[in-house]
């Protein structure tokens, strides 16, 4: 009887055992990879909440802060324009013909300072509540409430067919090789970035550059929107105003065939 109580157990055991130690070692794996998962996250993090620490530059921080570079070397870089332009003035061997001739094509071309009667077209976005203020328009969707870069397009051509003699978007002079771009709410412009409310600021007469704009077809169109859904227009009339020159770099660049 002993001999047969005893072999049950004996014959058990071993597959007690093979039965079991598979689960330990899956415990122990388990534990291993926690160990492991929370030392990593612990040393990406350095102490610090990777979700909301505020050292954590956003994308939005660093393209404000590219533009805000940008703009300090423009400043540096028109300081750096004028000094040598004053030192090329002393005594470059050029007659008083040629001298008159180069300030003409550097007034034509933006980068000399410019004076006279402006006007002055501001563009905003409309309230984020906005609802539909005249019957027989449907509710607006998002797109119906923002500035895009077509109206801000549609009032610097505006201006240019109005006689302008130079415009400033924002607070740059625009030239032959500016271009307007918007991504998303924001205002891209010779590197530097914009939000809303939007100013565009061109010398002329004043009256041809209003009639310019009231006969715009765009800006008919943006009128629509501005009626019905809020989105931001203010003219103004303004007395004497200097533009800036423009400083940033006049390079052109263009794309290659690849060889």
């Amino acid at each position: 009887m002993s001999n047969s109580a005893d072999s049950p157990q004996a014959s058990s055991s071993p597959a007690r055992m093979r039965r079991f130690r598979p689960v330990r070692v899956l415990t122990a794996a388990v534990f291993a990879l926690a160990g492991l998962i929370f030392f990593t996250s612990f040393n990406t993090a350095k102490g610090t909440n990777i979700r909301t620490d505020a050292s954590l530059l956003k994308l939005s921080d660093l393209i404000q802060e590219r533009s805000h570079k940008n703009g300090r070397l423009d400043e540096s870089n028109a300081a750096l324009r004028e000094d040598v332009e004053a030192l090329a003035e002393r005594d470059d061997g050029s007659t008083k013909a040629e001298d008159d001739r180069l300030a003409a094509l550097e007034k034509n071309a933006g980068t000399q300072k410019l004076k006279g009667k402006a006007l002055t077209v501001t563009l905003n976005d409309a309230p984020p509540n906005a609802t539909a203020k005249l019957p027989g328009y449907p509710e607006p969707q998002p797109d119906f409430l923002v500035i895009h870069q077509q109206d801000l397009q549609a009032v610097v051509n505006a201006m240019w067919q109005g006689g302008a003699k130079g415009i400033k978007v924002m607070d740059q002079r625009l030239i032959s090789t500016s271009a307007v771009r918007c991504v998303g709410n924001t205002l891209i412009l010779q590197g530097r970035v914009y939000s809303p409310p939007y100013k565009i600021t061109a010398i002329g007469d004043p009256e041809k550059l209003q009639r310019a704009l009231t006969g715009s077809p765009a800006i008919q169109n943006y009128m629509v929107y501005v009626n019905v859904y809020g989105l931001g227009w203010k003219v103004e009339e303004e007395g004497p105003v200097t533009l800036p020159g423009y400083s940033g770099t006049v390079d052109l660049h263009y794309a290659k065939p690849v060889e």
